[in-house]
């Protein structure tokens, strides 16, 4: 397929492998999920479905991902080791964050109902992901130990909140008071003298968190004609607890681990939180500039043929899309701009915004995070007699344009490739559906201009290619737009207030037209005075 003027804008992306040796570790967090717990009632100190939920993600994420061969996890935190040899997405930060925190969460609401059959959920879970560079294999120790020892701590203060508050009567600030300088011995002794709560007799899941690895298991593979079960070993993720998971004698014993990763040549005795802390990769973006997050589909090649989209455009699939990204604009208030076709969408952050602190990390993953949870609960809405048979997911970049021009550029080089790619498709299934194997069909179409492509579709199919539906062949813009509510005052003047609402549109974003049409937007100039 031909290129565009506009290609030169892809020199901007940066690269952000993290190097071999380091181990990678994926750390995901839940975003405001103290809310999310109170909105949806969880139990308190620890809801055990919440935290169920929770491992069965994990396990979902070690059976989609082969690199990912450990992981532990605890209240609403995981993290994800990937072997020492892995190349997945080249070990690119960006990606292979974005990737196992988009599975994560389409995974999270796809098994809602599993765990929390009648409560419904209201609003779409998202999480923030970082990597942590572990030099070596006793940063890896280190950072595990640091992790349990803050599962314990933790849960031991909320126990403790929890019972005072709850059974003892107290208010939320007369806990925290009474909380406030008291050591592990005085939590300890608190629970067993006014609650009779043997801290150490409490559920190993909320004290120590949970460990998911590869272990050889028996499994039925298939029948005889008898009946009688055929069994073959498989490599199965299977939950561990132990009160010191960074303990020799725990990981040292379990052969998967040692390959995979390392041993730990001893017991590791003190954590420094700060020593570890400066092992976590981190990138903040350049200021002043416009930061744009790009999502794409993975294998949504594959996606849409086992949901049986319609070839080569889905309406309902990028409605699903739109309804996605508009949410997004909603919960993002930095977010002016966005622009999506097929399986992407890209969102243009204000050039003075200060998300997250233009932490590149929090940003991608909260985004891609959101959406990918949005496109799972939305999926019914939009696909009411169409099972969703599997987790979709996405993987997220962030790119620093420093002008309005070279923005412009960014987008008009989406646009453009939106319009190469569905004039090729469109030929390309018309010829399959007439009767072309899908060899041919990309023999007949190689080196074939736009012209000539539209001549095809014209005699051919009797298509008029510029009279197909305009997202189609432009994709879809989102933006807010101003609106005026008028409010009658009590001596019946009346008073225009201004308010924004969300728009999707489907139009020409290369002309200079649509930045004038929409001032507010800050695109229209693209020279400096």
């Amino acid at each position: 397929m031909a290129n565009s003027k506009y290609e030169y804008v892809k020199f901007f992306e940066v690269e952000d492998e993290v190097m071999p040796p380091n181990l990678i570790v994926v750390r995901i967090v839940g975003r405001d999920f103290r809310r999310f717990s109170e909105v949806h009632e969880f139990e308190k100190p620890n809801d055990e479905k919440a935290l169920k939920l929770m491992n069965q993600c994990a396990i979902a994420v070690l059976d989609e991902f082969p690199d990912v061969v450990f992981s532990y996890g605890y209240g609403d935190e995981y993290s994800f080791v990937l072997k020492k040899t892995s190349k997945f997405y080249q070990r690119r930060s960006s990606k292979v964050s974005s990737v196992i925190v988009s599975f994560f969460s389409s995974v999270y609401v796809t098994k809602w109902k599993e765990f929390f059959p009648l409560n419904e959920l209201r609003y779409p879970p998202s999480c923030h992901s970082r990597i942590v560079c572990c030099a070596s294999i006793e940063v890896l120790q280190a950072y595990l130990a640091w992790r349990q020892k803050d599962c314990h701590v933790q849960n031991q203060y909320n126990t403790c909140f929890w019972c005072l508050v709850t059974k003892g009567g107290k208010t939320v600030m007369e806990a925290q008071e009474i909380l406030k300088d008291a050591k592990e011995h005085d939590r300890n002794e608190l629970l067993h003298q006014q609650f009779h709560i043997n801290y150490n007799d409490l559920n190993p899941l909320f004290r120590q968190g949970t460990c998911f690895f590869r272990t050889k298991v028996e499994d039925v593979v298939k029948y005889n004609e008898d009946g009688t079960p055929v069994k073959r070993l498989r490599r199965k993720a299977s939950d561990f607890r132990s009160e010191n998971i960074a303990g020799r004698r725990f990981w040292n014993e379990h052969a998967t681990l040692l390959k995979e990763l390392g041993g730990f040549p001893e017991d590791c005795i003190k954590v420094n939180p700060d020593y570890i802390r400066s092992f976590q990769f981190e990138s903040k973006l350049m200021p002043s500039t416009w930061i744009v997050i790009r999502i794409d589909g993975c294998h949504f090649h594959r996606f849409s043929e086992i949901h049986e989209f319609d070839k080569p455009n889905d309406k309902q699939a990028l409605d699903l899309m739109n309804l996605c990204a508009a949410a997004v604009l909603e919960e993002f208030q930095d977010i002016i701009f966005s622009y999506g076709v097929s399986d992407e969408y890209s969102f243009v952050l204000k050039k003075d915004s200060q998300l997250y602190q233009r932490r590149a990390s929090k940003i991608i993953s909260a985004i891609v995070s959101f959406f990918s949870s949005m496109y799972v609960m939305k999926w019914k809405d939009v696909f009411p007699e169409k099972e969703l048979k599997y987790p979709p997911y996405f993987d997220g970049r962030a790119v620093c344009y420093p002008s309005n021009e070279i923005l412009r550029d960014y987008l008009a080089w989406r646009q453009v490739d939106c319009h190469i790619n569905n004039q090729y498709n469109t030929c390309f299934w018309n010829l399959v559906k007439s009767g072309k194997s899908k060899s041919e069909a990309q023999s007949y179409l190689k080196g074939t201009q736009a012209r000539e492509k539209n001549e095809l579709l014209l005699k051919e199919f009797g298509i008029d290619y510029n009279m197909l539906p305009l997202m189609f062949r432009q994709g879809s813009s989102i933006f807010r737009v101003e609106t005026e509510n008028s409010s009658i005052l009590e001596n019946g003047n009346s008073v225009g207030k201004a308010q924004t609402k969300i728009v999707t549109e489907c139009c020409n974003i290369i002309e200079q037209s649509f930045w004038e049409a929409h001032p507010h937007l800050g695109l229209a100039a693209t020279r400096c005075p």
